[in-house]
């Protein structure tokens, strides 16, 4: 069963999520939801990129929001069965940084 975090686990794990990114690159947690925009040289790298975050959703069975548009990919990641952030947001946030290079 995943669990809701509190605000302090919440913000302990976003400091540990950006420990190594320059500050323009970093996570946020806005209006309850991890987010973050990332931009590639091209579409066909940003949807490449999706297409490999999507296998990695489905392992997890934790799917995010997210919208793209030609090189740059918004998301924005919550857990909606605990109406919060769980866990899973941030181990999806790892997978996504770890693609990201």
């Amino acid at each position: 069963m995943v669990k809701k975090l509190t605000h302090s686990e919440s913000q302990s794990k976003l400091v540990e999520l950006n420990k190594n990114l320059p500050l323009e690159q970093q996570w946020q947690i806005t209006d309850g939801k991890l987010s973050k925009c990332f931009k590639f040289k091209s579409f066909i790298r940003a949807f490449g990129w999706m297409s490999q975050i999507a296998i990695w959703a489905e392992k997890l069975n934790h799917h995010p929001e997210w919208f793209n548009v030609y090189n740059k990919v918004e998301v924005k990641l919550t857990t909606h069965d605990v109406s919060g952030l769980s866990e899973l947001d941030f181990k999806l946030a790892e997978k996504m940084q770890l693609f990201y290079s």
